[in-house]
């Protein structure tokens, strides 16, 4: 079994019953590593990466502000946080302010720059979903996103119609 080929990056061969091939992780997991390619090569003009965009997305949901929060909300270490935010900050997307309350604690929010150009990646995003999904009629694409829905939310991720 090939994963990988020159002619075509992530082709999967024959998918056969009981091989690492047939299972939905390992399937999901390829599709999504395409799509997050494609949305990555999207956004790369903008100076941005997909997790540049995740956290953008948190500070306009409201999800988190500090930094330490930022972190333990998107699973990574401070320090990655710490990098994103200085990128964003060079960008004019975000802006740090210190905390009254706290002065050790860095509050993140996101600048009305910060907003157009997350306005403008969710747009490029739905341009990569049309492409990715154009070979299925509408009613799959519907039928995907509920079951899509269906799989993310015991995990805690909002539905598609849900803003996070």
């Amino acid at each position: 079994m090939q994963i990988l080929n020159d002619s075509a990056p992530y082709s999967m061969a024959a998918v056969a019953p009981g091989k690492v091939n047939s299972s939905v992780v390992f399937r999901l997991g390829v599709l999504g590593t395409m799509a997050a390619d494609l949305f990555a090569a999207r956004i790369e003009p903008h100076e941005l990466k997909p997790r540049h965009v995740g956290l953008m997305v948190l500070l306009d949901a409201g999800k988190a502000s500090s930094q330490l929060e930022v972190a333990g909300v998107m699973g990574v270490a401070p320090s990655l946080v710490v990098a994103l935010a200085d990128h964003l900050e060079k960008l004019g997307a975000i802006q740090r302010v210190r905390d009254p309350d706290d002065r050790r604690r860095q509050v993140l929010t996101l600048t009305a720059h910060g907003r157009d150009v997350l306005a403008a990646c969710g747009e490029l995003a739905h341009t990569v979903d049309a492409e990715f999904a154009a070979g299925l009629t509408a009613a799959e694409r519907t039928a995907l996103a509920g079951l899509l829905d269906r799989l993310t939310a015991p995990h805690g991720l909002p539905a598609a119609a849900e803003t996070i």
